[in-house]
């Protein structure tokens, strides 16, 4: 392509500027513009291209703002702060509440709850109490804890996902775009026909001007102009389209790759679900009411900001709406509770109307010496094989302990999830689920959204591992579609990564391709404008092709000079922006159904 370009703008020029010496004052045809667009759209590619390589250390970049540069060490009986470099395996680190934890470790002193859902995938804060693992990078609830580190530096899985993220990136080789396998033929052939049409012309007696005319109108017209504008404009057209519809699509490689997809692996939480938890079971147990059960539950959880205590809340302001003010009666509930405070790893407990009341773990339920009854010992279990969060209201009466209500939590499957996963079916494309979290909860998403396939307790080692082996077993390419740190090796190792926008800066490095919005329809969506886009650029190839097939012969036998030649260049040139434009028209699936 670059040898075409070189050849046919410096024959262009030279032609021109011989022109210009020996006929000076006359009427003449100069192609001095046609050199000068030629390589100003060469050099405009060029730049683009070199723009999106940067890019791709993004994500290395965002990876590595997740490591604290400083952690608080205790030495003796004392606590100094010091850069993370000196911290060394053994030493004791104290993390505050709100922190980011600098080092793997084990938890030696303290309790709290931890959200490692960057790190692994898990929706909900998981407890932490003492010889519990802590990893680097995930952060600290609401209680101090003192960790004994077990991992520094390249050591740590933060630094593991990393490299991880590096290795899948190295590993992915640059697409041979089917222009550039086709030149491989072309140049050399229109570099023979120019060169056969000037001897041919030498021979048959006409002038050395003639022959050069007719030699630099083979090169002109088939100087690669609306070939090099064939893929940009179509790319540039579909870019476009799709970035107006909420997919931003970060290179042509992500671009021409999308086309080919087989299977999409999507991570659960956060991109086939809200990410968030809520109340999916509330059963009062004994004589208790529900609602008063429930507004007990929401009086005991008010004060605190855990997230699955504003889900209580939320579930009994939604149970207030018919005919009451749901915050005025919330506020009174929380007026009444008083003494509240939280039992790290365990939960909360309050005093309610001059009763000790607790909600919180089925571990603290059996602390307690509280018996339940079979079938709500089934019940409890039925919840977490379901992969639910199973929660307990408990009065605490020293005489008689008793439970009085059970409390589910579980993430919610976005409403258009069910809807993409259907019609990626419908394209021929195959659906699997890949999560960190526990296999109840996975098989019920799958179950929901008619997924076969599924993989469960997946760490982000195995995550990037999963797709390895999909595409290894489906000789095909493979998507990944996920929004947390943890889906970032996996995004890398991907053929394709597709990344929420909702979700991290890391996975949206890392992927080639960015839902503006956390829908799971707009993966459906990708792969359609990128199918679109894909035959835009083979109806603009070969409309560039057939104009050359046309205009090369015409012009090795003399019957079109450069001036026409260049004129059905630009011709073919305007033809093919043309036809790039019409993928303006296309629409998303909810514009359709919206019509």
């Amino acid at each position: 392509m670059d040898l075409l370009v070189a050849l046919g703008t410096s024959a262009a020029y030279g032609i021109s500027v011989y022109e210009l010496a020996t006929h000076p004052g006359d009427m003449m045809h100069l192609y001095f513009e046609a050199s000068a667009v030629v390589i100003t759209l060469v050099r405009f590619g060029k730049w683009l291209e070199a723009r999106a390589k940067r890019q791709t250390t993004d994500a290395i970049r965002a990876l590595n703002a997740l490591r604290p540069d400083r952690a608080r060490i205790r030495v003796g009986g004392d606590e100094r702060d010091v850069p993370l470099a000196q911290v060394r395996v053994g030493t004791v680190v104290i993390v505050r509440p709100g922190e980011r934890v600098p080092v793997d470790g084990a938890v030696l002193e303290g309790r709290t709850h931890i959200d490692e859902s960057l790190i692994t995938g898990e929706s909900l804060p998981v407890p932490k109490q003492v010889a519990d693992a802590v990893t680097a990078g995930s952060i600290n609830g609401e209680g101090a804890i003192a960790v004994t580190t077990t991992a520094i530096g390249a050591e740590t899985t933060l630094a593991r996902i990393i490299r991880l993220v590096e290795s899948a990136q190295a590993e992915k080789a640059p697409i041979q775009r089917l222009v550039d396998r086709v030149s491989e033929i072309f140049v050399p052939a229109i570099l023979a026909i120019a060169a056969l049409t000037l001897v041919g012309w030498l021979i048959a007696g006409a002038g050395g001007e003639t022959a050069i005319l007719n030699a630099v109108a083979v090169l002109v017209i088939a100087c690669p102009c609306a070939l090099g504008l064939a893929t940009p404009a179509a790319i540039m057209a579909g870019t476009g389209v799709a970035a107006r519809h909420g997919v931003l699509i970060k290179d042509a490689e992500a671009l021409e790759t999308a086309h080919r997809v087989t299977i999409v692996a999507f991570d659960k939480t956060g991109t086939l679900t809200l990410g968030q938890p809520s109340v999916t079971a509330f059963e009062p147990i004994g004589g208790i009411g529900r609602d008063e059960a429930l507004a007990l539950a929401a009086a005991v959880q008010r004060h605190s900001d855990h997230p699955l205590a504003r889900a209580v809340v939320k579930a009994y302001e939604a149970a207030q709406t018919n005919g009451s003010d749901a915050d005025a009666s919330v506020q009174t509930l929380a007026r009444q509770a008083s003494a509240a405070r939280a039992v790290a790893g365990r939960g909360v407990e309050a005093e309610v109307d001059g009763r000790t009341l607790a909600l919180g773990s089925t571990r603290w339920l059996n602390e307690l010496g509280i018996d339940l009854p079979q079938a709500l010992t089934a019940r409890a279990h039925e919840l977490e094989a379901a992969g639910n969060t199973v929660s307990w209201l408990m009065q605490r009466n020293p005489q008689a302990p008793a439970a009085l209500a059970l409390i589910a939590f579980g993430d919610t499957v976005k409403p258009t999830a069910r809807a993409a996963v259907e019609r990626l079916a419908q394209m021929g494309i195959k659906s699997v689920l890949v999560t960190g979290d526990n296999r109840g909860s996975a098989a019920s998403v799958a179950k929901a959204l008619g997924i076969d396939e599924f993989h469960a307790e997946v760490l982000p080692d195995d995550k990037a591992r999963v797709i390895r082996d999909l595409k290894i077993r489906s000789a095909g390419i493979v998507a990944m579609a996920g929004d947390g740190i943890n889906d970032a090796p996996a995004l890398a190792a991907a053929d394709i990564g597709i990344a929420m926008a909702t979700g991290t800066d890391v996975a949206m490095h890392a992927a080639g391709i960015t839902l503006m919005r956390g829908d799971p329809a707009l993966v459906a969506d990708a792969i359609d404008i990128s199918r679109k886009t894909w035959r835009k650029i083979q109806q603009n190839l070969f409309w560039a092709f057939v104009y050359n097939l046309i205009g090369i012969p015409l012009a090795a036998f003399g019957l079109l000079n450069p001036m026409l030649a260049g004129a059905a260049m630009a011709f073919s040139s305007v033809s093919v922006v043309t036809n790039a434009l019409l993928l303006r028209t296309w629409r998303g699936a909810q514009d359709r159904s919206a019509r």
